[in-house]
Formats: structure tokens, C-alpha cells, sequence
């Protein structure tokens, strides 16, 4: 071979070299650019028509009011499969959109005035108005005869911080009174529990579990606004409104045999009359050397149940994970609400539109994003609309005891509850903020909309453990309760706080809780959406499992 032979054919495999490497490079550059287009392409598929279409329909007559048990039901978890199905998610549970959720129905009657017996005096408080009282237990008839109260603080038996109101309290087979939240509301020591935010020590549930572990046949918890975050209408509309229970092998026989709530009005003359009033019982229970003791006053009542055996339904659907598709991320949206009870101003239909219809609309519209992908997503996607929220996150304890996938390959739950439909905002107000690493994720995908993300400015209400994303918690699993809510792109953070306020005051668990056409601006829930498609796929691309932060009380769980 000649010389000149040699160099050409060097040049020519140089040249080939050379090609092989731009080819590579403009590949690659084509794949990043279609990844791109393709993320984008499918973020851009959320859209205001959707979401305004499906809360139109969901929150429609037509649903009478999505209450378990009820044809409602038949109606929405039907309709929710149809949606599923049209977006392009597979079933969940073995061929099917649906999961039986085994439950007891109670509705609770108190048979007529509940007497309260003190220093002589005889009251007669009126259910549900005075007070607001239910019995969990799974029997016909609950009879209470002079049952001794016991005031017991806040209720709470919490060794990390010291804390128990037990302490040196004999309450087995008596009456203890609590009060609501717990201490650090009230004394502004953020050294003491959580300061103004509200643990899981201070949410109602807690104080009724505790109550049955000491032993206690009932328990009241005094209601005041500020601690609860709602005002008193809410625990007696919910006093006569059915509960639903999982159905247990016991009969909920380690429930207490009532519980409830006592309207503050009625906890001032009550113990008024032994001259206490309650701002003092609850200044002494927030002292660290508190001790419970006897208030030398009595209950009485009956209260009769309506029991019904039934099974309601989770609905979901699966988008399946191209390369882990045992890991899951699960998106959350309660579907039930109050169905059709006590009329307000002539309507008696409890539509839901905002809670929850707005977030089954946030849900969906993720999912279909994600349906678009070209490229699908490494981890599995699952869409969750749990039953029995309502009635204390029944529907995903259930899910969470029953996962599609095993819990620990649960990587994340990202989760929605009454989404306002005001218009765009600067913020992400995470509910929760400082539990997990979520935060991070969601601080990135804010900067990319130009908003900033925050904690709850109303924190001592106790939302963290008041939605579906909670039972993932008490699991361990991340989870992310993040929308819009504090400072209005156009109006600020003075109208937003009042638009809260009066959904809370005038919507909330009401009636009047109605999809309002014209009026509504759904370009912030859009927003919301496709902050939570851009976290969700993310983690589905990713092979970390994000943690828990050490100041979250749920670590040891993950551990």
C-alpha cells in the first residue's frame, strides 16, 4: 500500500470518527429537546376547561352529594372509573377501578336532653345544639347513669415532651373532659410541643384514642374556635350525620362508649356553676405541673344507633412504571362528602364542589399529563380517590392497610383537599412544611413558576392530620399537601385570607358548597397541578426514596 494510500484511509476513519461523534451529539441534543418538548407538551394538557368541566360534574345533583352508601356513590365512583379509563390509567385491584372498603355505618340518636348533674343543680343540654355527642360503638343502644367527669387537661400522654395528663387519674369507666389543641397554642412557648402548630397530640381523634387506652366510658372535649379551627357547627353537624367505621372483629368495643363535644357556651354555665370558668381550666392545664382532678359533677344520657353493614368503595388507577413499576408515587383526592341531610336556605344537597371537587379535578388532570408522556415514567403512578374521608380518613387507612403495591415501595403521596378556585398565586403553602424532603421538590418546581413556598399561616388547626396524605404518614411515606393559598398574584395576601375565611364560614360542610360558573378562576388550581405533575414525575424518574426530616415526629415509623 502506498504512502498516500495509508493517510487517506487514516482520514477517512478519522472523518468516520468524527461523524460518529456529531451523530452521538446531535442525538443526544434531539433526546434532551424531545424530553423536554415531551414534559412540557404534557404539563401544557392541564388545562382550565377540564378541570372547570369535571368539577361542574361532580359537583352536580346528579351526585346527590357523593355520600357513601348511598346511589351517590354508585354515581361518582362509576363516573371516576369512566375518567380513569379515558385518560388512559389501568385498574388498580386486579382487573378492577375498585376497592371494597368493609365498613359499619352508625347513625347516632341522643334519646332526649343530656342531664348534667352539679352541686345540686340539674342541667338539661339539648343534642345536637348544646352538645354534640355520638357513640362509635356498634350497638343499638349506649345507657350512661351518673357518670363521674373528671377534668383531664388537654388529654394527652406525650413522654418526649414530658407530658401527661393522666397522671395520678383513675378514668376507667368515668367521663373525662378535655380541652382542644394543645398547650403551645396557648402559651406561645415554642419550646412546648410545636408552639402555635398544632401535633397530632392536639387534633380531636388523638384525644379519643387516649381517652378509650385510659379506660374512660366517654369523653367531651370543650370546643373554642380558635383551637379547633372551625367553629362549633361543624362537630354537630357532624354529631348527626351517619359515621362510618372499618369494620373491626371487636365491634369498636375499644372505643369509648361516647364522644363528642361541648359548645362553649354550654361549658361556661356548666362549670360556672362549681365558679370555674373555662379560660381558667384551660390556663391551669397548659401549666407543666398540671394535675387532673374530679369536677364532682355527673352525666346522664342514651343514645340510641341506626347500624348498617355495607362496603364502600376506593376508586384508582395505575399508570405503570416503565423500569420500577413496584415503585409507586400516589396522587390522593377524596371523593365522598355529606350526601343529602339538614336543609340550609332551601337546599339539603351537600355538592362538595370545592371540598372535594375541585381536588378530584387537580388529580386527574395530573394524570392525564402524565398519560401523554411519550417517554412513560420509570415508577409506577397511581391515582387514589379514597372513600370516607369525611368520617376520618377511613378510606385511605383502608388503602394504606391494603396497597396496590407493598407500602415500603411507596414512595411518595402527594395529596389535595378543598382547592379555592381564586385565581393564580405567588406561594406554595405546604401544609405540613418541614416533614419531609418533598419540601425541597416543591420549592424547586415553585421557582420555576415564580412562586415561593411557605408553611401553613394556620398551622394550629391541625389540617397535617386532617386528609388522606395522613395516613401515609402514620405509615412513614412522604407526603406533600401543597396548593396556592396565602398571597393572590393580583389582590394579595389581606383578600386571600378573607376569601379562606369566608369559604370556611359560609361553604365549608355546607350546603351552599356549589360549583358557581362565572365566578370561579381556575388558572391557580391549574397551577397547582402542574407543580404536583412536575414533583410527581421527578420522583418517578428518579431511584431516591425521599425522607423524612429529623423534626417530624413520624421518622421512627420509616426507620
Amino acid at each position: 500500500m502506498l504512502f498516500s494510500d495509508k493517510v487517506m484511509k487514516n482520514q477517512k476513519k478519522m472523518i468516520m470518527k468524527i461523524y460518529v461523534i456529531i451523530v452521538t451529539v446531535v442525538s443526544l441534543i434531539i433526546s434532551c429537546c424531545t424530553g423536554r418538548t415531551d414534559l412540557e407538551n404534557a404539563k401544557g394538557s392541564i388545562n382550565i376547561a377540564d378541570l372547570e368541566s369535571w368539577v361542574k360534574e361532580l359537583a352536580s345533583d346528579r351526585f346527590m352529594g357523593r355520600a357513601p352508601f348511598t346511589d351517590g356513590e354508585i354515581i361518582t365512583v362509576e363516573y371516576l372509573a369512566k375518567e380513569l379509563k379515558k385518560i388512559g390509567f389501568e385498574p388498580a385491584f386486579n382487573g378492577s377501578y375498585f376497592q371494597d372498603v368493609p365498613m359499619v355505618k352508625i347513625s347516632s340518636a341522643v334519646k332526649g336532653p343530656v342531664t348534667i348533674q352539679s352541686s345540686g343543680t340539674v342541667f338539661e343540654f339539648e343534642a345536637p345544639n348544646d352538645i354534640a355527642v355520638i357513640s362509635p360503638q356498634v350497638k343499638k343502644e349506649i345507657i350512661i347513669n351518673s357518670s363521674e367527669m373528671i377534668f383531664a387537661g388537654f388529654g394527652i400522654v406525650a413522654p418526649e415532651y414530658g407530658w401527661n395528663d393522666y397522671r395520678g387519674l383513675d378514668v376507667k369507666g368515668k367521663t373525662v373532659v378535655v380541652m382542644v389543641n394543645d398547650p403551645g397554642l396557648y402559651t406561645g412557648d415554642t419550646a412546648l410541643f410545636k408552639g402555635p402548630e398544632m401535633t397530632y397530640y392536639g387534633r380531636w381523634t388523638y384525644k379519643f384514642e387516649e381517652a378509650a387506652r385510659q379506660g374512660a366510658l366517654g369523653i367531651l372535649i370543650i370546643h373554642e374556635t380558635k383551637g379547633a379551627g372551625y367553629a362549633y357547627t361543624i362537630p354537630r353537624k357532624s354529631s348527626v350525620s351517619p359515621n362510618l367505621y372499618i369494620q373491626s372483629a371487636d365491634s369498636n368495643s375499644t372505643h369509648c362508649q361516647f364522644t363528642g363535644w361541648i359548645s362553649s357556651g354550654t361549658a361556661e354555665k356548666l362549670f360556672g356553676s362549681k365558679g370555674i370558668t373555662v379560660s381558667e381550666l384551660r390556663s391551669s392545664a397548659c401549666g407543666k405541673e398540671f394535675r387532673g382532678f374530679p369536677l364532682e359533677i355527673n352525666i346522664s344520657l342514651i343514645i340510641n344507633n341506626t347500624i348498617e353493614y355495607n362496603q364502600s368503595k376506593n376508586v384508582a388507577g395505575i399508570l405503570k412504571g416503565s423500569a420500577r413499576p413496584d415503585e409507586s408515587i400516589v396522587y390522593t383526592a377524596h371523593w365522598d362528602h355529606f350526601g343529602i341531610g339538614e336543609s340550609e336556605n332551601g337546599d339539603s344537597i351537600y355538592n362538595g364542589a370545592i371540598d372535594n371537587g375541585t381536588s378530584m379535578a387537580w388529580e386527574l388532570a395530573i394524570g392525564k399529563a402524565f398519560s401523554l408522556l411519550k417517554k412513560k415514567p420509570e415508577r409506577s403512578i397511581v391515582l387514589l380517590f379514597p372513600t370516607a374521608e369525611e368520617q376520618g380518613l377511613a378510606g385511605s387507612l383502608y388503602y394504606t392497610g391494603h396497597p396496590v403495591f407493598p407500602i415500603e415501595k411507596t414512595v411518595a403521596c402527594l395529596n389535595n383537599d378543598g382547592l379555592l378556585p381564586i385565581g393564580r398565586m405567588k406561594d406554595v403553602m405546604i401544609t405540613g412544611f418541614g416533614q419531609s424532603e418533598l419540601d425541597d421538590y416543591a420549592k424547586d418546581a415553585a421557582a420555576e413558576q415564580h412562586r415561593y413556598v411557605c408553611g401553613d399561616p394556620n398551622s394550629h388547626t391541625g389540617m397535617f392530620f386532617r386528609s388522606d396524605h395522613f395516613s401515609f404518614v402514620r405509615k412513614g411515606i412522604p407526603s406533600l399537601y401543597a396548593r396556592g393559598s396565602v398571597e393572590s398574584r393580583e389582590f394579595g395576601k389581606e383578600w386571600a385570607a378573607v376569601k379562606e375565611k369566608e369559604y370556611i364560614e359560609d361553604k365549608y360542610h355546607r350546603p351552599s358548597d356549589n360549583f358557581e360558573p362565572g365566578k370561579w378562576n381556575f388558572e391557580g388550581i391549574a397551577e397547582d397541578a402542574a407543580l404536583a405533575f412536575i414533583v410527581g414525575h421527578r420522583l418517578a424518574e428518579s431511584d431516591i426514596f425521599p425522607a423524612l426530616k429529623p423534626g417530624s415526629e413520624f421518622l421512627k415509623i420509616r426507620k
